[in-house]
């Protein structure tokens, strides 16, 4: 007797709830609680205690506040970025590349003007643009490939980080290595000409956070309101509509990777200005990669992704601190991450299809 699976339909809906696209980021993020916290209770811990160090502890000092900012901004400038990706539908799953390339280009620029005078006023905005042109050449690459020769951008682009990562790592171990630093993978410590300054005298903040919520800000306005938001939409929703329209893919194509890699490069940028202060072999806990989950988790929209940016930067406060007081592995914090994006993409689906079951056949 032979057994079939049950047949899975997805209907798409004509106009999905609102209430629905409200709440299923909200519920995706309950359920992938619960899941952490089973994980968590399996290992023999407390969830209540974790929740407590991941989600809440951090919120009651302005120490932990600082640094929540300093974590979210990266994300939320990727996020922001691969967000015009995504909308035309397109997969840049390379900020993590872009990111690292734009620091280390940004980070050149310190390291060959070393020993400049404090009051040298070009540094930083040589820094930023070459961080923003690294990331900008790195995401164009998958691009062009893509446009000319129908490539797939998501191979390319997730190929890339692992050059990417393994550029910075040659350099920092051999030709820009500190010859002062006790022969560790480091280079020189950057001037204060090329940090980035802090918001007021004791901060962590740098002025770089600033920077962010003006991109926030500035995305906001536009969405919806430009005729290249229109395009960018047109294009991932109706692709034969677009070219009807008189859109060209391919422009739309470089269009948004150059400006997802750029906004990848100039968070490089202020990671290794404002935070490292020097270049090492990884200047990345995996941001590009976190901010595919921050991206969606705001429904692409500039606010939501920097609510959702403030959310996932507390994991990785909480999970430091967790390691810490409760002995759990930073492993930990990319588990519930993971559990976080497949809790949206599922959400995702069921706000936006009807899913209906054929009966399985004998």
């Amino acid at each position: 007797m032979a057994f079939e699976l049950p047949k899975v339909t997805l209907t798409l809906r004509e106009a999905p709830s609102r209430l629905r696209t409200f709440l299923g980021p909200i519920l995706a993020f309950g359920i992938a609680m619960l899941l952490g916290g089973l994980l968590v209770a399996l290992m023999g811990k407390s969830p209540w205690q974790a929740l407590d160090v991941y989600f809440i502890h951090p919120l009651l000092d302005s120490y932990n506040l600082q640094a929540l900012a300093l974590k979210a901004s990266p994300l939320v400038l990727m996020a922001i970025g691969l967000s015009y990706c995504y909308r035309a539908n397109l997969w840049n799953i390379g900020a993590e590349g872009q990111f690292v390339i734009g620091g280390t280009c940004a980070g050149a620029i310190a390291i060959f003007t070393h020993g400049a005078p404090d009051n040298t006023l070009w540094i930083l905005p040589a820094m930023l643009l070459a961080g923003v042109m690294g990331g900008m050449v790195t995401a164009l690459i998958p691009a062009i490939l893509k446009v000319s020769l129908g490539v797939s951008e998501i191979l390319t682009s997730l190929m890339l980080v692992y050059v990417s990562q393994l550029t910075l790592d040659y350099l920092v171990r051999g030709p820009w290595r500190d010859p002062k630093g006790f022969n560790f993978p480091v280079t020189v410590t950057f001037d204060p000409a090329a940090t980035l300054p802090p918001l007021f005298d004791g901060a962590r903040v740098h002025v770089g956070v600033l920077l962010t919520l003006a991109i926030v800000i500035i995305a906001a306005i536009m969405q919806g309101r430009s005729l290249f938001n229109f395009a960018v939409r047109l294009l991932g929703l109706a692709p034969r509509a677009a070219r009807f329209a008189g859109f060209s893919e391919a422009r739309i194509t470089l269009i948004v990777f150059a400006l997802s890699g750029g906004l990848a490069g100039l968070a490089g940028f202020m990671e290794v200005s404002g935070q490292i202060n020097q270049l090492q072999p990884s200047i990345s806990p995996g941001y590009g990669f976190t901010a595919i989950i921050v991206a969606f988790l705001g429904r692409l929209s500039p606010v939501g992704i920097l609510v959702a940016g403030f959310v996932l930067s507390l994991t990785y406060i909480g999970g430091e601190a967790a390691q810490i007081s409760m002995q759990l592995p930073l492993d930990m914090t990319q588990t519930f991450q993971g559990l976080l994006l497949f809790c949206i993409l599922s959400a995702d689906i069921l706000t936006r299809y009807d899913v209906s079951l054929a009966k399985a056949r004998t």
